[in-house]
């Protein structure tokens, strides 16, 4: 994907790319319009904007995911995106305005919406740390359409960090977003998902799918 050589204000359309629980359109869509998703125990106030993403379409892109720190809301580790990992991400992309993207991060950090981001330096630069928080860290993933494709992602690396056991629930809501997204059998799922982790073999994996 060809960089995109434009900094996106409130209201452009940028990519939204999610590789974690978000991938789950309904999940999604409670960090747009407000609300609890289904199996969480945290609801999320939405966005500003609640329209529904202009579009949605899979995607890949280079790296991996591995799971670390603690989540209240799962009780297990959180996926995050490393780009240098070997491999490809099997990931959901969400056209959303550039003002729905920074209420989604803010959300992601358990903050309120309403707070512009500045995306200048991230899509020049391909990567911007805005703070030390665990989705602070916003990656330029190249463009579609000629709209950017950003994520967010943690400032450390898979190498620098523990790695968590990310909870039963937490997988199979990244299992059934794979599911809508990339329409791949479960047992695909299961071995992709088992790669980035050490705490779950895909056997065990493919059971909580079934």
């Amino acid at each position: 994907m060809p960089p995109v050589p434009v900094s996106p204000a409130d209201g452009d359309l940028v990519w939204y790319v999610s590789y974690g629980s978000n991938m789950h359109a309904d999940r999604f869509a409670r960090y747009l319009a407000g609300g609890t998703p289904v199996g969480a125990t945290r609801g999320h106030p939405g966005c500003r904007d609640r329209d529904p993403p202009r579009e949605t379409r899979p995607v890949e892109v280079p790296g991996g995911i591995y799971f670390a720190t603690e989540s209240p809301v799962w009780l297990g580790g959180r996926a995050f995106y490393d780009p240098d990992l070997p491999g490809a991400v099997a990931a959901r992309a969400y056209l959303v305005t550039a003002g729905q993207f920074a209420d989604v991060a803010a959300q992601e950090m358990y903050r309120d919406p309403g707070v512009d981001l500045d995306l200048t330096t991230a899509v020049a630069a391909g990567r911007h740390a805005l703070g030390p928080g665990r989705y602070e860290t916003l990656l330029h993933l190249g463009g579609h359409d000629g709209h950017p494709a950003l994520t967010f992602t943690a400032p450390w690396s898979s190498a620098d960090v523990a790695h968590t056991k990310p909870s039963a629930a937490y997988l199979a809501v990244l299992a059934s977003g794979l599911a809508e997204a990339h329409g791949r059998p479960a047992e695909w799922i299961a071995r992709y998902l088992a790669r980035a982790t050490p705490f779950w073999t895909g056997v065990e994996i493919a059971a909580l799918l079934t």
